[in-house]
């Protein structure tokens, strides 16, 4: 192997140097490239709480007067700091061809996991059938 030295200063034959260039190259499109196929996976993934603790029963807070354009999310226990701490509700802005999903805890064995809040994509009634295949894609009986 030739020193690293002797290829920046040019001492280095040509062909060597080329070979040396597109191993450097090859090497840096690799690097890159999985670096971009990982990324995707991260940004998609969300952190899921679980915890031993079941939490408190939520509280009954008065509904808002409907506001066009918009979906009222009430509030829910969310986990921070070792403990449940209350989350009032909000508003959130609709997104056409969305249905939103609102955060709940869910048990799994002897574990509670908070599913967060989320928009999907093409079951605009959270019945598990897509829109597209479903005869009453908005049931309103189902929620």
């Amino acid at each position: 192997m030739v020193a690293p030295e002797r290829l920046w200063r040019g001492v280095m034959t040509q062909p060597e140097g080329i070979h040396m260039y597109k191993k450097l190259l090859l090497a840096t499109l690799v690097a890159t490239s999985s670096a971009f196929l990982i990324t995707p996976a991260f940004a998609a993934s969300q952190i899921v709480v679980s915890v031993r603790t079941p939490p408190p029963e939520p509280r009954m807070m008065a509904t808002p007067a409907a506001r066009p354009g918009h979906q009222w999310v009430p509030g829910y226990w969310n986990w921070r700091g070792n403990r449940h701490v209350w989350t009032n509700g909000t508003w959130v802005a609709d997104r056409p061809g969305y249905a939103y999903h609102q955060p709940r805890w869910v048990q799994r064995g002897r574990v509670w996991q908070l599913e967060r809040g989320a928009w999907s994509r093409g079951d605009r009634d959270g019945d598990g059938v897509r829109n597209r295949d479903d005869r009453m894609p908005n049931n309103p009986r189902v929620q």
